[in-house]
């Protein structure tokens, strides 16, 4: 997926996995996706798409900023 976001593109064709979580399992109406990119000059972005019941039913990239980056790792890590 790419997307332009300021200015910017974000695309999870051409960046980094830093971290991924999977909840549920694929076909899972409420299973998601949630994975945080780094791109090629040091911008971070997350990724996240599921099933129509879960938090994220439709694709969706959103940036994060870097002095974030450290707090969602440690929630989405501690989920697993």
């Amino acid at each position: 997926m790419k997307k332009t976001i300021r200015g910017t593109v974000y695309d999870t064709e051409n960046a980094a996995v830093v971290s991924k979580n999977v909840h549920g399992y694929f076909g899972d109406p409420a299973g998601y996706e949630e994975t945080l990119y780094e791109t090629e000059d040091g911008k971070y972005f997350v990724y996240t798409n599921g099933g129509e019941t879960s938090p994220y039913p439709a694709e969706k990239i959103s940036c994060i900023a870097k002095a974030k980056v450290e707090a969602w790792l440690s929630a989405h890590n501690a989920n697993q």
